[in-house]
């Protein structure tokens, strides 16, 4: 009897065996049920209604043929193993490191982190945001400054964002920023590029010889300097803060375990990396930057701040603090335009501090202090300079004339990538991977002998720092971070804080705009392979024609899917992504001789981060009314395009509107904008109802983000990492990003925007994955899919809630409103009742107040079953009865379960229950929970005493008990 080969046996699936079925939550028969609850009788039918003929698609998608997952998972292996994996010895704020393996299986690998949303409902996220807390007070301990946000995109966003912060304490009466000459280039060069739209001049001068002027605002310093020198900064800081300028400290987490912390000597800032925190390198990232400051700067911090308040019941609870500081409240007068952290990484880094504690932490960065000591002690016997300065793991060696061609030839021969900078002199940075044998091999490449020659000290003597450099301050000496040192606690500890938080292995997570669908396994598995994983973001491109394929076919089809000549897989974010795409319009203008285009129409039902990039992109808003029905008003855009006519740069426009519309009058709206010489910027937030059915590019549209963490499958992570790639049309194409470090782009490109040349890499692995898998009717099937989940939850819903905006037909698209303002007046129930009312019912509540306060915007995505949207319906409807339970005066107005919402298990076990309801009303409205109860962790926090009495570090270890 013959055996069929596997491979042989994949490829004879049947055919209805296929990714995009699976990705697809109705199968064929609820897709008819549904077709027929909204009045057709097929998808064609559905879309015709509900898409705008003048912009639809006459021609499928240019795609590959869908592949099977085995198949497709083989051919990625093929694809990987052209990227040659060297021991990097490059530095520049990437390094390899190790991934504690309970950390990469039960966090990394792990949906039940990485499919969680944002925290922003608190009650559900008490995990995570535990997890954040205890990396606000790690880097806070680590750096010497008691504030530390809950993570930033990278070191050269974080660099960015402190030098806008400065600016904004300074009240932009100072209009310069000084950058040391021996900071990183990547993040001086995202510096420069954030400065240029805002009008800011960057002054890179060598510390030692700067000038601090009364137009300085703020300073950067690197610490260590990128060639490994540690500098004694307190004269320099003294001296800026005489001058009245802030300082600024991109420091490197992991030596200041053994150095002096950057707020002991002056600095009024701290950002950098976490990455050496047991996060791969993944060709750049994604990664977690840290920002930490004094605490009287907390109203300027970028990003999200985790807080400690209490509950209902006067326990301690977790939450973000401080969110009027966001963009989506402030707009274009918000701190900051990212509203995509980089959650994920940020527990990564911070589970590794629990891991390792303050001992293991400061043995790390011992031993690699000594192997560098050790090195150093090779190198000087062999009469190579590394100058005088002391260091911590980073050496600049001054090889023999003409010898650093040969020197970085030997060490490639050796599988070892050194830095070259460019003057005679290599560059070698050593991390917690390197070996007692690693040394020895650079000896020998740089003309050492082998043999441990440089092994004359003792390890633990030569690695300790003389004042004023040592670090004589404790840290990390609250008791997380010293009592779960062994597998089985951290393992514990891992999964007691993922019990209490809400992912999509829990529920469906309805949120409007936010695009919560399957992250399958398929697209996550490369993630980790080491091909990816542990390629440094400045290898040599030779070792990285695997990653160059990746990038390769993801820009393609990416184009080809927009609509657009040319794609940058740059932007780190979704914020990034509006950041860079205005400012190739920005660029597009200023070469043209049109330098004055600054004005920028945003409609008032636009994106929150919106006017925000707009305003950091260097352009002025000016807002653009919307008609009853939620489209834009026309009449009103022409008239402030014609008024604006000499000087109007752009528009942003969300499409599907962010109403849950396809407007019909989009390409007029883009026609205005063009004929009085302005570009269109489109949203590409809701990209995902567009796929295979119409294109930014052929609507009109000049240059569009797209949020891979939406539409192409990138798991949110609990707030991040996100990718945000821009297509642009021809024109644009000369000015996307570039980067000085790899050579990337053209002499007219608008320069980094971050810090690594493509971003976030090792994700970018998943939409290539999910594009390859699905195929042209894979993505255009998952599109109409998702427009008719929501138009069936819109029917089932509407006879209790009001939908506020439908399309031309009355259809929605992807998404819909319903409103919740009149039960206010009639039973005293607001959008947060019916939110936390969700939490009891196991459901994440769908977006709140966004676009339109007192409104939900609930979007369910292709990925969801019928089983599971009926499910959610009847939620709501159950919700709505006991709103009128309360309306006809047969529940209490004050004491009900939506007010006293979401309900713990201590509530409904408590020896006393005086509520007018019953307990199993209370815990097990419906059937569904009893099989299946997520409890919530806490009852409903208090915002306000949270943000009046701000605590952002771990509180004592007693108040846990409580949690």
């Amino acid at each position: 009897m013959t055996t069929t080969p596997a491979r042989i046996r994949r490829a004879s699936l049947a055919p209805g065996d296929t990714f995009p079925r699976r990705h697809i939550g109705p199968d064929a028969a609820e897709v008819r049920e549904m077709l027929s609850a909204v009045g057709f009788d097929s998808l064609d039918a559905l879309v015709d209604a509900t898409v705008p003929d003048a912009i639809r698609m006459r021609r499928p998608l240019a795609l590959p043929a869908a592949r099977g997952e085995h198949e497709l998972i083989d051919d990625l292996r093929r694809i990987a193993a052209r990227n040659q994996v060297f021991r990097s010895y490059i530095g520049m704020g990437y390094y390899d490191c190790i991934t504690p393996p309970v950390i990469q299986r039960n966090v990394l690998e792990n949906p039940g982190w990485y499919t969680q949303y944002t925290p922003y409902q608190a009650e559900i996220a008490q995990g995570r945001l535990e997890a954040l807390l205890n990396f606000q007070t790690m880097v806070a301990d680590l750096t010497g400054l008691p504030l530390a946000n809950a993570s930033l995109l990278d070191e050269g966003t974080a660099a960015a964002e402190a030098m806008v912060m400065c600016a904004a304490l300074a009240r932009h009466q100072r209009r310069v920023f000084v950058a040391a000459a021996d900071c990183h280039p990547q993040t001086v060069a995202v510096v420069q590029t954030r400065a240029r739209s805002m009008g800011i001049e960057v002054v890179v001068a060598e510390p030692a010889s700067m000038e601090i002027s009364k137009d300085v605002f703020g300073i950067l310093l690197q610490y260590p300097t990128t060639d490994g020198r540690v500098v004694d900064y307190a004269p320099l800081a003294e001296r800026a803060h005489a001058a009245g300028a802030q300082v600024v400290v991109a420091a490197d987490l992991l030596a200041l375990a053994l150095l002096r912390p950057p707020g002991e000597f002056g600095a009024d800032i701290a950002i950098g990396s976490t990455q050496r925190f047991g996060v791969p390198l993944g060709f750049g990232g994604p990664h977690a930057a840290y920002l930490s400051t004094r605490d009287d700067h907390k109203r300027q911090i970028p990003g999200r701040l985790v807080g400690v308040s209490r509950d209902r019941d006067g326990r301690p609870a977790f939450r973000l603090a401080l969110q009027t500081r966001e963009q989506h409240i402030r707009r274009d007068k918000a701190t900051s335009n990212i509203c995509t952290a980089q959650v994920l990484l940020a527990i990564m880094a911070s589970m590794y501090g629990v891991y390792h504690g303050p001992d293991g932490l400061r043995a790390i960065a011992s031993r690699i202090h000594s192997l560098t000591v050790r090195l150093a002690a090779g190198l000087k016997r062999r009469g190579l300079a590394i100058g005088d300065a002391p260091f911590f793991d980073t050496l600049r060696v001054v090889v023999p004339r003409g010898e650093a061609a040969r020197v970085l030839e030997r060490a490639a021969k050796r599988r070892m990538n050194l830095r070259d900078f460019g003057d005679g002199s290599v560059g070698i940075s050593l991390d917690e991977t390197t070996l007692e044998s690693d040394v020895e091999a650079l000896l020998e490449v740089l003309g050492g002998r082998a043999g441990g020659e440089a092994e004359t000290e003792d390890a633990d003597t030569i690695a300790d720092f003389p004042a004023p450099f040592a670090r004589s301050s404790a840290y990390m000496t609250h008791e997380v971070f010293n009592r779960h040192h062994s597998e089985t606690e951290m393992l514990r500890y891992i999964h007691r804080l993922q019990a209490r938080d809400l992912s999509l292995t829990t529920s469906m997570i309805p949120l409007g705009s936010c695009t919560m669908k399957l992250n399958a396994t398929s697209e996550m598995l490369p993630v980790t392979w080491p091909e990816f994983g542990e390629m440094h973001p400045f290898a040599p491109a030779q070792q990285t024609a695997g990653y160059a394929q990746v990038f390769g076919d993801l820009e393609a089809w990416l184009a080809e899917i927009t609509g657009f000549a040319a794609v940058s897989l740059q932007p780190n974010a979704g914020s990034q992504g509006e950041y860079a795409g205005l400012l190739t319009i920005r660029a597009y203008h200023e070469a043209r001789g049109d330098a004055a285009r600054s004005i920028c129409l945003i409609p008032v039902s636009a994106h929150g981060t919106n006017p925000a990039s707009a305003v950091i992109a260097g352009f002025k808003v000016v807002v653009v009314g919307c008609e009853p029905n939620g489209n834009i008003d026309v009449g009103d855009l022409r008239k402030k395009a014609e008024e604006h006519r000499a000087d109007l740069g752009a528009l942003m426009v969300t499409y599907p509107s962010t109403y849950g519309v396809f407007e019909e009058s989009i390409r007029e709206v883009c026609e205005i904008v063009h004929a009085n010489g302005g570009q269109v910027y489109m949203d590409g937030a809701n990209m995902n109802a567009q796929v295979g059915l119409t294109r930014p590019g052929d609507i009109g549209a000049d240059v569009c983000h797209l949020n891979l963490h939406k539409t192409f499958c990138i798991p949110h992570g609990g707030g991040g990492p996100g990718m945000g790639p821009i297509g642009v049309a021809k024109h644009l194409a000369p000015f996307l990003p570039g980067h000085v470090v790899t050579g990337l782009g053209t002499k007219q490109s608008i320069g980094a925007v971050s810090a690594a040349p493509y971003g976030s890499p090792s994700i970018l692995t998943i939409p290539w994955v999910y594009i390859a898998l699905m195929g042209a009717e894979g993505l255009k099937r998952a599109t109409e899919v998702a427009i008719l989940n929501a138009n069936y939850m819109a029917r089932r819903l509407e006879d209790h809630y009001p939908v506020v905006y439908r399309g031309k037909n009355g259809r929605v698209a992807h998404e819909f409103i319903v409103d919740i303002r009149p039960f206010k007046e009639t039973a005293g129930i607001e959008v947060d009742d019916i939110a936390k009312r969700l939490m009891d019912y196991g459901f994440h509540s769908p977006t709140m107040s966004f676009p339109v306060s007192g409104t939900l915007m609930i979007e369910p995505t292709e990925s969801e079953p019928k089983g599971e949207l009926d499910r959610f319906c009847e939620a709501m409807i159950s919700i709505r009865e006991e709103i009128r339970a309360i309306e006809e005066g047969r529940m209490d107005r004050a004491d009900n379960p939506l007010k006293n919402a979401p309900h713990t298990v201590r509530a409904v076990t408590a020896d006393e229950w005086t509520h007018p309801y019953t307990r199993e009303q209370a815990a097990f409205p419906a059937p569904w929970v009893r099989s299946h109860k997520f409890w919530p962790a806490v009852a409903r926090i208090d915002n306000t005493y949270g943000d009046r009495n701000l605590v952002c570090a771990c509180p004592p270890m007693e108040s846990y008990g409580d949690l």
